[in-house]
């Protein structure tokens, strides 16, 4: 049986988007999620049509990248795509529809938002077919396993979603200190899991995600201590 190729193994190109042009589509897409796993905070997915003329050099998948890179490419990308659209699922409705039908639908949404709105979508591992709501995108679409390590218009669509994501998690941060969400934007580290014992969940996690549920439902100790005020 061949291994798995390993993320690290992938070189992102504008290869997969030629390809779709040589089939006559001409605006192609690509669209990803930030925060699928984090324990706080909104889902966000971006969508972006990238100009074959304005190339952009570095883009990756968002979490190989450091910070700063991230921040010079979000503008870079803005400046040059034909396209871009970022939306945010939040926390709630995150835990109304489970997290995999979250991350189909904020990708939709973005799409949906485009203008022009493209011909050809792709996508980082999600297909987009019908989902419980009966929504799915009616054009052609090709979803890849690491796309954002493989594929310009995936990577910058996952830059974009993370850094608005990023963003709006160091604006929540203000509001709830203790579990230094600036750092650890909304994910499950030591220091967000010690803060979650400690003074339990606020109104940003997400009720579903363990160990959130087990503390809303009561089978760990409640917390001891008030939460401190901003």
């Amino acid at each position: 049986m061949p291994r798995a190729r390993d993320p690290k193994d992938f070189v992102c190109t504008y290869r997969l988007e030629a390809q779709a042009s040589r089939q006559g589509y001409r605006l192609i897409a690509g669209c990803d999620e930030a925060g699928r796993g984090a324990l706080l905070g909104p889902l966000y997915a971006a969508a972006v049509i990238l100009d074959p003329a304005h190339p952009i050099s570095g883009l990756n998948d968002s979490k190989k990248l450091p910070p700063a890179e991230r921040l010079r490419l979000d503008v870079e990308i803005r400046a040059k795509a034909v396209a871009f659209r970022v939306v945010a699922i939040p926390a709630a409705e995150v835990d109304a529809v489970n997290v995999y039908e979250a991350s189909r639908l904020a990708m939709l949404r973005a799409l949906e938002k485009l203008t022009p709105a493209p011909d050809f979508v792709l996508t980082d591992a999600m297909p987009l077919h019908r989902g419980r709501d009966e929504h799915e995108l009616l054009i052609p679409h090709r979803a890849l396993v690491h796309g954002d390590a493989r594929c310009a218009s995936i990577a910058a669509a996952s830059i974009l979603a993370k850094v608005a994501r990023d963003a709006h998690l160091e604006e929540l941060d203000k509001y709830y200190p203790a579990y230094r969400l600036a750092k650890n934007k909304g994910y499950g580290t030591p220091e967000h899991l010690a803060a979650l014992a400690r003074y339990g969940p606020c109104a940003e996690h997400r009720k579903t995600f363990e160990p959130v549920a087990s503390y809303l439902n009561s089978l760990f100790p409640l917390p001891v201590e008030p939460f401190p005020a901003a």
